[in-house]
């Protein structure tokens, strides 16, 4: 049950004065995602980006155009309009010793006019000074006082995100009525840490950002701003170190071998195994033969050779007689992951089915035999291998590829899946290390670095547009020599055209120069189509693949030594080096184009030059997440990463590791949160919505 003294804080918003059935409409919109509730809370949560300071003041002759500036002026005459001038503004001219201003307002009523600036008065006005033929004029000034009122009022005013319709003013009295209804909470920081960071209190720390004295108040850096980000990660790192203990407390099984399928696979392999994939498989097996569950994370940058690890700890399963599955996102990796792995394999004695949407009628029920009665030993596919009609013999093993598109929910259902399976799971995207903290905190981490023995580096150059005509002919002269080529079409702004629109454009221009050697592949094909372009890519019937961002993920061609990237300036660093990760697979020297429109802002010259800089996806990781946040690194809305209101991990990274100690040396003594303070963090994680780490609780 939530505690009762959060009870003010989850009531509607509607029940706050002047918050009828529109504005909550828009508080909706502005506050909360598709699809959640809205509550007090959120108000709370919602937090300045900065401020107007009223305190100092300018003078007319030297107020900047479009600034926001503070003038202390001696009313001096109305001009109120004409019956004739409908539409006409009514104007308040006023004076300092530098010069005059005309206070304009539309629509304004003489008597509310005059009442409002008294002649002779002198008075504070604030808002944009504009400029025409060397006359100055505010247009409806947001601040107006007396000097003898401006004593009794703040004049530092917090400035909030906003949504069209929605006013700062209500927005602020809907804030300032959710600060009183704040109730004093038991501290639920470790007191030692309290002390070391000088945290104030919650509900001090929420009153100082929403009344700040001043701009430093709102800087990331302020003890406030630190301490809201620490409640917020604390309660992130708790709800998963709830779901790792619930899945390791569910022991697991010894998978040992004897390590034949081990051998047979390694002698089958035709390189010689990275010091980063050796490490990586001990760590995996060592997890395997130890009863508890396995709860691991593989992190590969491109091209790392993950794969080849997984297959380890499928010979391994193989041996102690259990079966696995390899989980792909698409069905187009499903199937390559098949195709790849199915001679080794069989090489090393291990039988293999792919199983996906597309299996019907007789052929179906045949896979599902042998899945059944335990003759496969690893089935391949997409999530369609956990419907309820695919039954296991004894199901050991789930291995997840690009795991970041789904979060600690379904790892928690996966794991429900067979007889206590081990669970890894794998991403080709380098995470930078905080954020591996923040959406895989309840895992195990390995880390694959380097790239296997015979990877070519790949040659970078950033080109402006106007360099088409070259690239184009630079191509010509590649597909003459045997090689093939990527060219990848952009996120088109939805307001311009849809990327499908701008991927078939493209493919049209190129076909007027290399014919049908120029294939199409994008999102809204269906999976037969898809599969049927890039077979004849691989097999170079077409020499070059005209793409959106479909391919960016896995698409395994040898032979293709050229990506060029249309608007590279449209992409994000990881996208680009996932992207770019899919040439320099092969023998050949390879090449990334990227092709941008000039001018380039700051962020987007920043991201091409640590293109041409480094090939380290890690490196690049870490850089991203400098540039943009953590906001959008990998899409957070449908990625499963965790979405943080109040914390900036650009700005609150060293405070995460905290948060994960803390919250695990809590568990290890308090795993059921009973004492004074389990019972204050419970508390915490009502309040920031992890209340299904509290059913974990319940459940375990």
């Amino acid at each position: 049950m939530r505690p009762s003294l959060l009870d003010p804080l989850f009531a509607a918003v509607t029940t706050l004065d002047g918050v009828g059935p529109k504005v909550a409409g828009l508080l909706q919109t502005l506050l909360v995602r598709p699809g959640q509730s809205l509550r007090v809370r959120d108000l709370l949560f919602h937090l300045p980006s900065g401020l107007i300071d009223r305190r100092r003041r300018e003078e007319i002759l030297s107020a900047g155009q479009s600034s926001i500036v503070t003038l202390t002026v001696r009313i001096d005459r109305h001009v109120a309009p004409g019956r004739a001038q409908a539409g006409a503004p009514y104007r308040v001219y006023a004076q300092d010793d530098t010069g005059e201003i005309a206070l304009t307002y539309f629509r304004a009523k003489s008597a509310w006019m005059e009442n409002l600036f008294p002649i002779g008065e002198t008075m504070l006005v604030s808002g944009k000074v504009e400029w025409f033929n060397g006359r100055a004029q505010m247009v409806h000034p947001d601040f107006v006082a007396t000097l003898a009122e401006a004593e009794t009022l703040s004049l530092v005013e917090p400035i909030y995100p906003l949504t069209a319709g929605l006013s700062g003013k209500v927005l602020r009295r809907a804030i300032g009525q959710a600060l009183e209804r704040m109730p004093d909470v038991a501290e639920w920081i470790e007191p030692s840490v309290v002390r070391r960071q000088t945290f104030p209190s919650l509900k001090a720390s929420l009153a100082r950002l929403h009344d700040p004295a001043d701009a430093v108040d709102l800087d990331p850096a302020s003890p406030p701003a630190r301490r809201l980000a620490y409640d917020e990660f604390l309660a992130n790192q708790l709800a998963l170190a709830l779901a790792r203990q619930t899945m390791k407390g569910r022991s697991g099984r010894a998978l040992r071998g004897d390590g034949t399928r081990l051998a047979a696979l390694k002698k089958a392999l035709p390189f010689t195994l990275t010091e980063g994939q050796t490490g990586a498989i001990g760590e995996i097996l060592a997890d395997m033969e130890s009863p508890e569950r396995m709860l691991r994370l593989l992190q590969g940058d491109v091209g790392a050779g993950k794969t080849v690890v997984a297959l380890m700890a499928i010979a391994r399963a193989a041996e102690a007689g259990v079966q696995s599955v390899l989980l792909a996102p698409t069905e187009i990796l499903a199937r390559q992951h098949a195709a790849g792995l199915a001679e080794l394999c069989a090489r090393a004695g291990i039988t293999l089915d792919l199983l996906t949407g597309r299996d019907t009628g007789r052929k179906r029920a045949e896979k599902l035999e042998r899945i059944g009665s335990g003759e496969t030993n690893v089935v391949v596919g997409t999530h369609a291998l956990f419907q309820d009609s695919v039954a296991y013999r004894d199901l050991g093993l789930v291995i997840v590829d690009e795991q970041h598109r789904f979060g600690v929910h379904q790892r928690l259902q996966l794991a429900e899946k067979g007889d206590r399976p081990d669970l890894l799971v794998m991403t080709a995207t380098p995470i930078p290390r905080t954020l591996v903290l923040a959406a895989f905190g309840d895992m195990d981490v390995s880390r694959l670095a380097g790239k296997p023995a015979g990877r070519k580096p790949i040659a970078t150059v950033a080109l402006a547009e106007e360099r088409l005509p070259d690239i184009v002919q630079r191509i010509g002269s590649a597909i003459e020599a045997g090689d093939r080529v990527y060219w990848v079409c952009p996120l088109v702004e939805e307001s311009e055209k849809s990327d499908l629109t701008a991927a078939e454009e493209r493919a049209s221009v190129l076909r007027q120069f290399f014919g049908d050697r120029v294939g199409l592949v994008h999102g809204r094909m269906k999976g037969e189509e898809k599969d049927a372009a890039m077979a004849a890519f691989k097999e170079g019937r077409t020499a070059i693949i005209v793409a959106t961002t479909v391919i960016e993920v896995g698409v395994d061609v040898p032979d293709a030594s050229i990506i060029v990237i249309e608007h590279a300036e449209r992409f994000g660093l990881s996208q680009l080096h996932q992207l770019r990760g899919r040439v320099g697979r092969g023998e050949k020297p390879s090449a990334c184009v990227l092709l941008y429109r000039p001018p380039l802002g700051e962020t987007a010259t920043a991201r091409l030059k640590i293109m041409r800089e480094t090939e380290d996806g890690f490196r690049i990781a870490e850089e991203d997440l400098k540039l943009r946040g953590e906001g959008d690194l990998l899409g957070t809305q449908q990625s499963g990463m965790p979405f943080f209101r109040l914390a900036r991990l650009e700005h609150h990274a060293d405070l995460m590791e905290v948060a994960r100690d803390d919250a695990r040396l809590i568990l290890a003594t308090d795993p059921a949160l009973t004492s004074d303070r389990g019972q204050a963090l419970r508390t915490l994680l009502y309040l920031f919505g992890k209340d299904e780490a509290i059913r974990l609780l319940r459940s375990g």
